[in-house]
């Protein structure tokens, strides 16, 4: 199934402000965002989850039944989409995720390879938000692995550099996981890997054999040229409001849906197939 390219939709973000696009929240618009997606080719939604008091949607909670609730609904309204469940957690304490993580027992679930510190800037150079380390260290990533394998849930390591990219040979080798490495290059974060197709095939390079990845892509208009790349050389793609509110053409996105279908487009336009659910849990080894 070499010509199956896995497409992911990433529905809603960490903290991405709801009245800035059409960020789904609730359980309900959790679960039509993830049927758009669906219904464009998506097999995959990398899940996010919101407070649900009035006011509060852009602030992430760990609560377990808010988060049962909303993958609930998202596995109602499409009950053949593979749900990745998000974990990022700065700081020390993540039991958080930890619980969410045993409480829904997912297929897939993020797994940060390593630290980063997190910057962004104005144009004028001042901070766009106060700079913090997104800590990883290897005992967390272990913390999360043993969840993930006692429930049969295969994790995506998310990697923001070359480094982190690289720890996964190392982690893999360490006996911390079993079965092949499923990495996402997250490509476009201004400390992080930049979003340059040339970065690619050295990137690859640097991958074990079996290796299964795709690009995460952060940015605008310019973000879809990589994405073409991804698929050229192989790669799977993710779209979504957590990567960009904008289209091919330069136009903010209405939705999920509008993002995810672009993607397939371009997909389809290099000559490769979109894998359907069934085919993306035997590439990526899902047993649940």
């Amino acid at each position: 199934m070499t010509d199956k390219v896995i497409v992911t939709c990433a529905l809603t973000g960490v903290r991405t402000n709801p009245n800035m696009a059409n960020i789904p929240v609730t359980p309900e618009e959790m679960a039509d965002a993830a049927q758009q997606a669906w219904d464009q080719g998506a097999t995959i939604v990398h899940c996010h989850f919101r407070d649900q008091r009035p006011g509060k949607g852009m602030i992430r909670t760990w609560d377990t039944d808010v988060v049962k609730s909303i993958v609930d609904a998202i596995k109602d309204r499409v009950p053949d989409i593979i749900i990745n469940q998000s974990t990022g957690q700065a700081g020390p304490d993540y039991s958080g995720p930890l619980a969410c993580l045993e409480a829904v027992k997912p297929e897939m679930a993020a797994c940060n390879a390593g630290s980063l510190n997190y910057l962004k800037q104005k144009r004028d150079g001042t901070w766009a938000w106060p700079p913090f380390l997104f800590d990883n260290p290897v005992e967390k990533v272990q913390a999360f692995l043993d969840v993930m394998n006692a429930h049969n849930i295969v994790p995506e390591f998310e990697c923001f550099d070359t480094g982190i990219v690289r720890s996964v040979a190392l982690y893999k080798k360490a006996g911390m996981f079993e079965g092949d490495p499923h990495i996402s290059l997250v490509m476009g974060v201004a400390s992080g890997q930049p979003a340059k197709a040339e970065w690619l095939p050295l990137l690859k390079a640097e991958m074990l054999p079996g290796t299964h990845w795709q690009v995460i892509c952060i940015g605008r208009k310019e973000i879809w040229d990589l994405q073409r790349a991804t698929v050229e050389e192989g790669g799977n793609v993710r779209t979504g409001l957590e990567d960009t509110f904008y289209l091919p053409s330069g136009e903010k996105t209405p939705g999920n849906g509008a993002l995810v279908e672009a993607l397939a487009g371009i997909v389809r336009d290099v000559g490769r197939e979109i894998a359907t659910a069934e085919e993306a849990r035997a590439i990526l080894g899902i047993k649940n």
